[in-house]
């Protein structure tokens, strides 16, 4: 990944991978031009893949922690 795409948001990131994917589907562009295309896609879903890895992580970390609260406020026993 470039440092432009490390900056952009996963929001931005997936708005200009839908835009690249609706111009190769539509066709009509020289193969240099498709190569660019499909290449430019590859890195944004990266930073797309990017984002969603760093959002599941959070989310198991603050059920792990929400977990081990519960756990801790029954006295620590299991049954």
């Amino acid at each position: 990944m470039t440092d432009t795409d490390t900056a952009l948001g996963y929001e931005q990131a997936r708005d200009e991978l839908v835009e690249v994917v609706r111009k190769l589907e539509a066709g009509g562009t020289s193969l240099e031009d498709s190569l660019a295309l499909w290449e430019r896609g590859e890195e944004l879903a990266k930073v797309c893949r990017h984002w969603l890895e760093g959002a599941r992580a959070r989310l198991d970390s603050a059920l792990a922690a929400r977990e081990a609260a519960a756990g801790e406020g029954e006295g620590g026993r299991e049954e």
